[in-house]
């Protein structure tokens, strides 16, 4: 990958092509950031850069043979290490990179949940597993077939499991001649301290509103209009934007999921009347069972906790009637209206702890339909507490 294909990050890249001009390159660097701004294409950019013969002072030259293999993803000296599902057909990474190859080269831009379903297992999580430190191991410790750096890409090395994060880490504090880690991490505070003791941490920031515009308009045929304000609701994430753009039913299906919680909420908490309060908490039942279905899976589950955490703070903004703040849709903000006033300072800073709490214990693997039940009745407390 080149550095001008990928959207922003200018200062990020003057420092990566510094850090080989001047012949210091750290040989083990923990990429951070949040999802969709570029982490692991500036990963790939960079150790394409490097490796090139030919590279000039702002890029690599792309048409070498080592670049159309870092192009293709297929140099022989490119190693990568990623979350996998076990199968039938394999445990380590091998077994899955053509998938891999395929969603990097046709969407660039993907998190977890789009990764997971292109490997067609939504439902779980993935993991790297022990046997995969072995894998990395001997990877490096094979001669280099060229005379650049042999590199190995681990995204998410956050779900590294403990004994296949503690068998890297000599390796990280001493690597063999010309060997160069990293690690493309979300959540580089769950990595083990004695890991992020050996990395030198690059914080990749996030994208400016004017360059996501400018690249949905050139790149997607969406008006500069249009482009601006999914910019606006993206905070930083090109994926995001990306996402937005492409209001596909599974996107629209959260705001009904907010509403649907919300509504019966409020039903329950606020109104008298006792048949429509049963009715309410008959629905809240169901939609917790529904939302702790093993077919909505627990990155959906978390996904939906984290876009209610995002509305939640919408309409307290709306409410404060700083309405200008406020980064929404049109659907969104037509809910606000009259919902906005329901969340204030007597209950905004609890009902968010409340969906925090839940998206961590979904991520500990904790019973979803106790997750999902216990919070509907939490926000039934919440939602008729009075404004301090």
């Amino acid at each position: 990958m080149l550095f001008r294909e990928i959207i922003g990050q200018e200062e990020v890249k003057q420092q990566l092509r510094q850090s080989v001009r001047d012949g210091r390159i750290p040989h083990a660097q923990l990429f951070t950031g949040v999802s969709g701004i570029g982490k692991l294409q500036l990963a790939l950019a960079y150790a394409q850069y490097i490796n090139c013969p030919h590279r000039t002072a702002e890029d690599s030259c792309g048409e070498c043979p080592t670049c159309r293999q870092y192009q293709n993803l297929q140099h022989p000296d490119l190693h990568f290490a990623f979350p996998i599902v076990k199968t039938d057909g394999g445990d380590t990474c091998d077994a899955f990179m053509e998938p891999w190859r395929r969603i990097i080269l046709e969407q660039r831009y993907f998190d977890l949940d789009d990764w997971y379903k292109t490997l067609g297992v939504e439902t779980k999580q993935g993991m790297i597993y022990e046997k995969e430190s072995s894998e990395i191991l001997r990877k490096l410790s094979l001669k280099p077939f060229g005379d650049g750096f042999k590199v190995m890409i681990i995204w998410q090395p956050e779900k590294m499991n403990t004994t296949c994060a503690n068998k890297l880490l000599k390796i990280l504090e001493e690597p063999p001649e010309r060997t160069l880690f990293i690690m493309v991490s979300e959540h580089p505070e769950q990595l083990l301290s004695t890991i992020q003791s050996r990395v030198q941490t690059i914080r990749i920031p996030r994208l400016k509103d004017r360059e996501i515009a400018e690249a949905l308009a050139a790149r997607h045929r969406i008006s500069i209009a249009d482009a601006e304000d999914i910019a606006r609701i993206a905070n930083g994430s090109y994926l995001q934007a990306l996402k937005k753009s492409d209001e596909t039913e599974e996107n629209k299906q959260e705001l009904r999921d907010f509403i649907a919680l919300f509504r019966d909420a409020y039903t329950v908490g606020v109104l008298k009347d006792p048949k429509m309060k049963f009715e309410s908490l008959k629905r809240l039942r169901q939609w917790s069972m529904d939302m702790a279905d093993s077919k909505v899976g627990r990155e959906k589950q978390k996904h939906f906790l984290q876009y209610a955490q995002n509305q939640v703070r919408e309409n307290y903004i709306r409410n404060l009637g700083h309405n200008e703040l406020n980064y929404q849709m049109s659907d969104e903000r037509d809910f606000s209206v009259k919902f906005a006033p329901f969340i204030h300072n007597g209950n905004v800073e609890q009902i968010m702890l409340e969906l925090e709490k839940a998206e961590r214990q979904i991520e500990q693997n904790g019973n979803a339909k106790v997750i999902f039940f216990d919070l509907c009745l939490q926000m039934i407390i919440l939602i008729k507490k009075p404004k301090e």
